[in-house]
């Protein structure tokens, strides 16, 4: 079945489903493999529980005249959803970065679907599954795609970017995150901006922080460039007020008091502002849509429990999102504050190295009830309390509890700190 035919299927019958745990009723279920797991095995219980078709690559498991046999699922997916992307008239904005790609890409979707149909990657879906998964999300009425990617190692932007061929692109930042897949800051610096190299080959418009020395840089002397800026005059000014508890920005002389926390989420802010100033959303609605957007999901949240406050950002964690997050934090001027703080992963090298540089920080910041969880962690030079594993952490916890001051809490995704609100009170 060549890709049209395909097409015409997806058409007829326009889910996805990749897990039979969660399949929907005429569905197309798409075999993926993994490390663990072959999809093919599960072709038959996918269309014994509804699915209308099912994609497989490997032969022994074309049982019925509604298993579509192809060269390679995987490939085929991604191939349908760049198919369909073309299709459709709407228009698909990428994002990328070290940090804050979810936040952005959820203050832009509040901000544009103010305005317009608007669909965008569902949680962080932004890998070479999720990127055509959400251009298949893509319905005939939607006016507006916003596709955020993730990336680990290069090279791996410019493939997702070849898949979902955007109209517009945005990089939050470049920072240590990814440095053993990426080979150093460099490294990072270079796979991020294959998602602006592959804009300019195609001549389409970029948003860019026009503050960004490295934006700056790259983008200099491109014409189809949108930016914001602090001071330049020369681009869209939106200016911090204030980013203490929460931030407020000011474009235009309105005022937006969010409900995000830190100055590092301005940026996020603005480039949600930016954009939907370009598609010509009333500044009314724009504010709106970022004074209604609360954190979830363990992002900058701020909990309450047991006469405990909480800064939970645990969903993830590298060297230059630690590092603010907690400056942030010292800014608050909590009464009592406790910081726990899990490893960083993914840092190759300069793992000891910058997990020591946290832990020089914090000091140097003054903070006394410090926390440490995780083998990287563990071997810092410090006289802060350590833990090799959550589960030393658990123990100690249930025997020297925490009943009274401000927590901050912050690790990488596979350090799963949110854990520790289950051992409060």
């Amino acid at each position: 079945m060549d890709i049209n035919e395909l097409y015409s299927l997806f058409l007829k019958y326009p889910q996805i489903c990749t897990d039979t745990r969660k399949i929907l009723p005429n569905c197309l279920f798409f075999a993926l493999k993994g490390p663990n797991f072959n999809g093919n095995t599960f072709a038959k219980e996918a269309l014994e529980q509804g699915a209308a078709y099912a994609i497989i690559d490997e032969k022994d498991f074309n049982f019925s005249e509604k298993c579509v046999v192809v060269e390679h699922v995987l490939e085929t997916l991604q191939k349908l959803s760049t198919h369909h992307r073309n299709k459709s008239s709407a228009q698909v904005i990428s994002l990328t970065g070290s940090n804050g790609k979810t936040t952005t890409k959820e203050l832009i979707f509040n901000v544009l679907s103010k305005k317009y149909r608007t669909i965008a990657t569902q949680g962080n879906l932004n890998n070479h599954i999720g990127v055509p998964l959400t251009l298949l999300s893509i319905r005939e009425d939607t006016e507006m795609a916003v596709v955020e990617m993730g990336a680990n190692h290069q090279r791996e932007i410019a493939f997702l970017s070849s898949i979902a061929q955007p109209d517009f692109g945005y990089i939050t930042n470049f920072g240590k995150a990814h440095l053993e897949g990426f080979g150093g800051v460099e490294g990072v610096i270079k796979g991020k901006s294959e998602l602006y190299d592959h804009l300019m080959a195609k001549d389409k418009h970029v948003f860019m922080n026009a503050d960004d020395p490295i934006q700056l840089k790259k983008l200099s002397g491109y014409i189809k460039k949108i930016g914001f800026s602090t001071a330049d005059s020369s681009y869209y000014q939106i200016e911090l007020k204030n980013d203490a508890p929460f931030v407020t920005l000011e474009m235009e002389g309105l005022k937006i008091t969010t409900q995000l926390i830190g100055d590092y989420n301005f940026t996020n802010c603005a480039a949600a502002v930016l954009i939907g100033k370009y598609f010509n959303v009333p500044l009314k609605d724009i504010k709106l849509a970022l004074e209604e957007y609360i954190p979830q999901n363990n992002r900058s949240q701020i909990l309450e429990k047991n006469g405990i406050g909480i800064v939970l950002d645990a969903y993830n964690a590298n060297p230059t999102s630690m590092a603010v997050a907690i400056q942030n934090f010292y800014k608050l001027k909590k009464l009592d504050p406790v910081l726990i703080l899990g490893d960083m992963f993914e840092l190759g090298g300069a793992s000891a190295s910058e997990h020591q540089a946290i832990v020089d920080m914090v000091q140097a910041l003054g903070f006394t009830d410090v926390i440490l969880v995780g083998t990287h962690f563990s071997k810092t030079q410090t006289a802060f309390s350590k833990f090799e594993t959550f589960e030393d952490l658990k123990k100690y916890l249930k025997s020297h509890p925490i009943i009274k001051g401000n927590l901050f809490i912050k690790g990488s995704r596979g350090m799963a700190l949110e854990r520790i609100l289950e051992l409060l009170g």
